[in-house]
């Protein structure tokens, strides 16, 4: 069953009854709801006045249900996920640990040919000379050692937004619409990690002591075309500002169609199913990750 995101961002009380969260505006006016702990994926808190109960948190991380609490500025900060979501965790961290580095390097390199080829695809798709990309993607290396990550980067950002744009974090629009959509990304990946009973804090490429979520960078890389997409048809549609239509906008990336496999899945289940296939690889049992195919 595909299950649902909830974006909370009016003033509320959330605890949790009878397995549903109870959701009560806190001013009085209007009735309180629930809804199905079961049937949730994600909960987005977006509003400074919103108080959970630890029963209701603890609910949610019971069932696997990520939770992501928005900063100030609405831009998700926080990302909640439980410790022990599968029963074979114990043995699938040893998986990890004991990866060969020939395991790793081809899990990585599959990353990159998966992402640019997505890109090139997205740019085709938009008008766009996304042909330039394909020398990139049909020449990763082992690991990608000559970071062809890196440069078909520069191209495609140049193609799919000008010349005169630059990708960063800090930079002017639509960096913030891109920010916000990864950041989901982000934490439905690390959901799906959880879930397969991987370590989210162990990463295949990225590598910062301060990162708790490395696998999550890593494996969320092909999936990152479909959240520039939605930002590319914000930015023509001249709708810059992070607001509560952009931000659903945004959130509707986890309700999308991705091809794996020759068959169209939801992004949130081909994510447990990439997730799935890199315990495979790096146990010997397969050579081959389930990754998306952007259409």
């Amino acid at each position: 069953m595909l299950k649902r995101t909830i974006c909370l961002s009016s003033p509320l009380k959330v605890s949790v009854r009878n397995f549903q969260l109870q959701l009560s505006p806190l001013d009085g006016n209007a009735p309180s709801s629930c809804v199905p702990i079961e049937d949730l994926a994600h909960v987005i808190i977006d509003n400074p006045r919103i108080s959970i109960s630890i029963p209701a948190l603890n609910e949610l991380a019971r069932n696997n249900v990520g939770v992501v609490i928005c900063d100030e500025k609405s831009l998700p900060h926080i990302m909640l996920n439980t410790l022990d979501s599968n029963s074979l965790q114990g043995q699938r961290y040893r998986i990890q640990l004991n990866a060969s580095l020939p395991a790793k390097k081809s899990v990585w390199q599959q990353i990159i040919i998966s992402k640019i080829r997505n890109q090139s695809r997205l740019l085709n798709k938009l008008g766009k000379d996304g042909d330039t990309l394909k020398p990139y993607y049909m020449n990763v290396k082992s690991d990608d050692a000559d970071n062809r990550e890196g440069i078909a980067a520069k191209l495609y950002w140049q193609i799919l937004f000008g010349r005169e744009y630059f990708r960063s974090r800090d930079g002017a629009p639509p960096n913030n619409l891109l920010n916000y959509g990864y950041t989901i990304l982000r934490a439905a990946t690390a959901r799906a990690i959880v879930g397969a009973g991987l370590l989210p804090a162990l990463g295949i490429h990225h590598h910062n002591r301060s990162n708790a979520f490395p696998l999550a960078d890593d494996l969320m890389e092909p999936f990152r075309p479909y959240v520039d997409e939605i930002a590319h048809s914000l930015h023509l549609e001249g709708k810059w500002q992070l607001d509560k239509e952009t931000k659903a906008r945004l959130i509707n990336i986890l309700y999308r169609d991705t091809i794996v496999n020759d068959k169209l899945h939801p992004i949130s289940i081909a994510l447990e199913m990439m997730c799935t296939s890199v315990i495979k690889v790096m146990n010997g049992e397969s050579k081959v990750l389930n990754l998306p195919v952007f259409q």
